[in-house]
């Protein structure tokens, strides 16, 4: 499961498309409604706000948002209302240059302009949910014994 902490907007279409998989899938985890990924560590951001089902819910918005944009046509009837208002996570400028790296090491096989096009970013975007603050990689994250991270 990869729910990116970048801005959408930096996704291929394949990308963009398994985000929305995997945080509907992940809206399912955080509603109950299914046994699978109950422990994946990418929830725990959700799961530390006071409402989960809201803040993943409102990630999904943002994908949607960005969906909409690329006139693609995601189904909005499979997000649910966010009950609550959910202030910014934090995330970090480790994670999003984790995600940056990551995210090329796919660019490059399926998309290489797009790749080269991030490479030119030099302050990345975040997905609307979070907000950036100094730090190293999020405790959370799984990151390969052969990452220089």
């Amino acid at each position: 499961m990869r729910l990116w902490t970048l801005h959408p907007r930096y996704l291929d279409t394949s990308g963009l498309v398994a985000c929305w998989r995997e945080a509907l899938l992940a809206q399912q985890v955080l509603t109950g409604k299914t046994k699978g990924y109950r422990y994946h560590p990418q929830l725990r951001r959700f799961r530390r706000t006071d409402d989960p089902v809201s803040a993943i819910r409102l990630y999904l918005r943002a994908l949607l948002q960005e969906a909409d944009r690329r006139a693609f046509r995601f189904d909005p009837s499979r997000i649910g209302t966010p009950i609550i208002f959910i202030p910014p996570l934090p995330t970090t400028t480790g994670q999003l240059e984790f995600e940056r790296n990551h995210l090329l090491g796919k660019l490059e096989k399926r998309s290489p302009a797009l790749a080269a096009e991030l490479k030119k970013q030099i302050r990345l975007i975040p997905h609307p949910l979070f907000f950036v603050r100094q730090g190293n990689v999020e405790a959370w994250e799984k990151i390969p014994a052969d990452s220089p991270h």
